[in-house]
């Protein structure tokens, strides 16, 4: 079973070296093993690193980005999406043969509802697939938007939240949509940008007019992001 820990983990690795002493007879040896830091900004910086281009949806298809898939754990039974499911739930739900979950509870952060039903949510792409594919994800091969559209290497790329405020974002970007709750605004303005910054994605004009807008607001807002791999 997916738990919140096995999901955030990659968003909270350390940097490690390990260093081989040398002894008077010895030639010295250093061995130094990098692991990724994540990127830590105030919003308004995170958001000036994003390069503004215009974007093109020509040859987009849902299609293209093949999910869900087997998730994290092959051997669980649970697609992404269930995994997801799992590791948001507030409280947990019981799971059946199939992975059918039962009982449990979420809280849809978009608009501040406690939905008590697995089947009442659904999970949220943080930049939809067709905004990807017009901010860099075209030029990519099937392998990593495959990667991408199943992303729980980060926490904020998928969402678990009502069904009725995905029908209402669709595949807008913040510079048209943004969650009906105003008490969430900084927290996604926050998550968008590090979606697009650890996928190096870019930022239509609009698009980034909206963001830096914004990001005045919410002095307070931090960004965390690892490069994804």
């Amino acid at each position: 079973m997916i738990t919140n820990m096995l999901r955030g983990a990659t968003a909270l690795c350390l940097a490690l070296t390990s260093l081989t002493f040398p002894s008077p007879t010895t030639a010295t040896t250093t061995t130094t093993t990098r692991v990724p830091v994540p990127d830590v900004l105030p919003l308004e910086d995170a958001v000036g690193r994003l390069p503004v281009v215009e974007e093109d949806r020509t040859g987009y298809t849902r299609d293209s980005f093949k999910h869900w898939n087997t998730g994290l754990d092959a051997a669980d039974g649970c697609d992404t999406r269930d995994e997801v499911l799992l590791a948001e739930a507030v409280q947990e739900p019981a799971v059946a043969a199939g992975c059918k979950l039962s009982g449990g509870k979420w809280d849809s952060y978009y608009d501040g509802v406690e939905v008590s039903e697995a089947d009442n949510l659904s999970i949220d792409h943080m930049v939809p697939l067709a905004e990807a594919w017009e901010s860099g994800a075209d030029t990519w091969g099937a392998e990593r938007r495959e990667a991408y559209a199943n992303d729980q290497g980060a926490a904020t790329s998928l969402v678990a939240v009502t069904a009725r405020t995905i029908r209402s974002k669709a595949d807008q970007d913040p510079a048209t949509w943004m969650p009906p709750l105003p008490d969430a605004h900084c927290r996604y303005i926050g998550e968008w940008t590090a979606t697009k910054l650890r996928w190096g994605l870019t930022v239509d004009p609009a698009e980034s007019e909206a963001l830096k807008v914004y990001a005045e607001a919410c002095e307070t807002t931090v960004v965390h992001y690892n490069p994804a791999p």
